[in-house]
């Protein structure tokens, strides 16, 4: 794990694993790569490249604003190079697929393969959908308006985590709290694995300007590469009828929906995901 000068950041970077490089995109926005721990069997097979966005996790040396879609994907493009890669397979998880579709549409020649996993190509979902697929699981009326504010980043910094608390059921297809992202930074906190870096104004900045009204959907014919969309059944940011228009919308798109599975099913159900994820990018 080290720091690279990538543009006009401070980049954390993680390579791991040996073959051919998949570069792995982490959610949020304000997480970080630790919520793609569990894909790291794959290293042998493949060369892992893990790293934060700018202005999340550890990566270092830019203000929130600066934030955007053309700064996310060219950071991506330029750590490549860096790396040496003349091309690579490109998996974005939740708010990363949100960055690989715009990579996929801004540097078509970079990336090899595109796995999107419980993603989406149109913001609608999560700023409004989500709260009333929430309503309709017979979640109270207060916890629904608390996920209309959180996923419109109308939320404090100090708000962040007991929202983030509030919401943890939802985010899995089980009972336990343990499945979703941000609970991991306190099993890591007691030595479990690597601690994770949170960064709020990311979410506040990100859910409240850079993806209000962002959509793809009428784009998503450009891009050519051959597309797995993987995502939970039980997902409520990008339920399943929004996988199916997605994956329909690319041309050259497969899906795949995991049984028992909420927005992480590289967590849940790692033993259904890893061998999809295997195939797809050796075929």
């Amino acid at each position: 794990m080290t720091h690279m000068k990538i543009r006009d950041v401070s980049l954390f970077v993680k390579v791991m694993g040996q073959g051919y490089p998949l570069v792995l995109m982490h959610g949020g926005p304000s997480l970080d790569h630790t919520t793609l721990l569990p894909l790291e069997p794959l290293a042998d097979q493949f060369t892992l490249v893990f790293y934060d966005h700018r202005c999340n996790g550890r990566s270092e040396g830019a203000e929130v604003s600066s934030m955007t879609f053309e700064n996310l994907t060219a950071d991506a493009d330029a750590l490549r190079q860096a790396l040496g890669f003349d091309q690579w397979a490109v998996l974005g998880h939740s708010f990363g697929g949100n960055v690989a579709l715009e990579y996929a549409l801004r540097y078509p020649g970079s990336l090899s393969r595109l796995v999107l996993m419980n993603t989406g190509g149109d913001q609608w979902w999560v700023n409004h959908n989500a709260s009333e697929i929430l309503a309709k699981r017979g979640y109270n009326a207060a916890t629904v308006e608390v996920a209309r504010r959180f996923y419109n980043g109308q939320v404090t910094p100090d708000e962040y985590l007991p929202t983030v608390m509030k919401l943890i059921g939802a985010y899995s297809y089980h009972s336990s709290i343990w499945y979703h992202p941000s609970l991991m930074t306190l099993a890591q906190k007691v030595g479990l694995g690597p601690p994770m870096k949170l960064r709020p104004e990311a979410l506040i900045f990100g859910y409240g300007r850079l993806l209000q009204g962002w959509t793809v959907m009428e784009r998503l014919g450009g891009i050519g590469t051959p597309t797995l969309v993987i995502a939970g059944r039980y997902d409520f940011l990008f339920p399943p009828e929004h996988q199916a228009i997605l994956a329909d919308r690319l041309p050259n798109a497969q899906l795949v929906l995991v049984e028992r599975a909420g927005h992480n099913p590289h967590m849940e159900q790692p033993d259904q995901v890893l061998p999809v994820i295997r195939r797809f990018l050796t075929q």
